[in-house]
């Protein structure tokens, strides 16, 4: 339930459904009996006026990865198995990629790997933990809770978490594989959002915000598709699925400090909040064509074959629909505060064909 989504962009095995993100089954809950978003019995709470804080945190010293996890690691033989599920690698998915030598097609899988790892380190670290820290901190503007301060450092802690495993994860991947990893600079996402502050340089801090937002709010299913495949390296799935559990109490943290910022804005910071929404969807959800016409370069194809893999593994109707898919949990928070009744907040969740 992550920005991560759109490394998944383009690919129609992914799930959407939030009912299976963490166990699979209908009325599916988080491990600390929080619902999970989306659910049969309902979405979170939302806080009524004259309710206290109700934390999605309430188990987390027995039940957060940090706390319960222990350090996964590859085992000395992972022959045989997949480093990731090759329905969830949109690459993997056109026959000129899965043509390729083994070995290649190996590589294509471990590469994908290494992207999701990548930019999970660098969005919890760079970006949702230094809103993490402004929330526990108190100085994002806001009045909120001391309960909900107090779980933002628990976020912190995951997040750091999630980093370091990631990290850990890709260090050991490499050494295991031999297997360099080609990753860009800078991952798209930072890119994009820089792009967005700079055409909003007097709204930078509440742009971020947004961002944060609108990433711990996306449905990600392979969170909830990878534990699953028995064909992938254990390690894997466990890092995966240690990543899912914690990342379903971030999602009903996040969308309850949504309302909080919605109540505490005016109109004109209602509207840029709301406007903005659909742009950071889209800053996520958009695949990063250019790290991927890279990528299939150094697997030796040409510049016709790279041109044609990309136009039919992302043609724009799969990345529309996969956009919708992905912020249907997004866009009801939205819907339910009423910011879609403001007609220039539905225009531009209309131009993105979100609604």
């Amino acid at each position: 339930m992550c920005g991560i989504i759109g490394l998944f962009t383009g690919c129609t095995a992914v799930s959407y459904c939030p009912k299976r993100l963490l166990t699979g089954g209908p009325g599916a809950r988080t491990d600390d009996d929080t619902p999970v978003p989306g659910a049969a019995d309902g979405a979170e709470t939302p806080r009524q006026e004259g309710e206290g804080y109700r934390s999605p945190f309430r188990r987390w010293d027995k039940r957060a990865s940090v706390r319960a996890a222990p350090r996964r690691e590859l085992p000395d033989d992972t022959d045989g198995k997949y480093f990731f599920s090759p329905e969830l690698v949109p690459l993997a998915r056109h026959e000129l990629v899965r043509d390729l030598r083994p070995g290649l097609f190996d590589q294509v899988l471990v590469q994908h790997l290494y992207r999701y790892l990548d930019f999970t380190a660098k969005l919890e670290q760079v970006v949702v933990n230094r809103t993490a820290l402004g929330i526990a901190q108190g100085t994002v503007g806001l009045d909120l809770h001391p309960d909900m301060r107090l779980d933002a450092y628990r976020v912190y802690c995951d997040e750091a978490y999630h980093a370091l495993f990631s990290a850990d994860l890709m260090r050991q991947a490499e050494r295991r594989t031999g297997i360099a990893p080609r990753l860009p600079a800078e991952p798209y996402f930072l890119t994009r959002l820089a792009l967005v502050q700079q055409e909003h340089p007097e709204w930078r801090a509440l742009a971020e915000l947004v961002f944060v937002i609108v990433s711990e709010t996306l449905i990600s299913g392979s969170l909830g598709e990878v534990p699953d495949d028995p064909r992938v390296v254990p390690t894997v799935r466990e890092v995966v699925r240690d990543h899912a559990l914690d990342e379903g109490r971030h999602h009903t943290y996040f969308a309850l400090f949504l309302k909080e910022l919605w109540a505490q804005s005016d109109r004109t910071e209602r509207r840029l909040i709301g406007t903005l929404a659909p742009v950071m969807v889209d800053a996520f959800l958009q695949p990063d064509l250019p790290a991927l016409r890279k990528e299939l370069t150094g697997y030796g194809l040409g510049r016709d074959a790279v041109e044609q893999v990309l136009a039919e593994v992302f043609p724009q109707g799969l990345v529309r629909k996969t956009t919708r898919d992905a912020s249907q949990q997004t866009v009801q928070h939205f819907t339910r505060l009423g910011a879609l009744d403001d007609p220039a907040i539905r225009a531009a969740f209309e131009s993105y064909e979100l609604v």
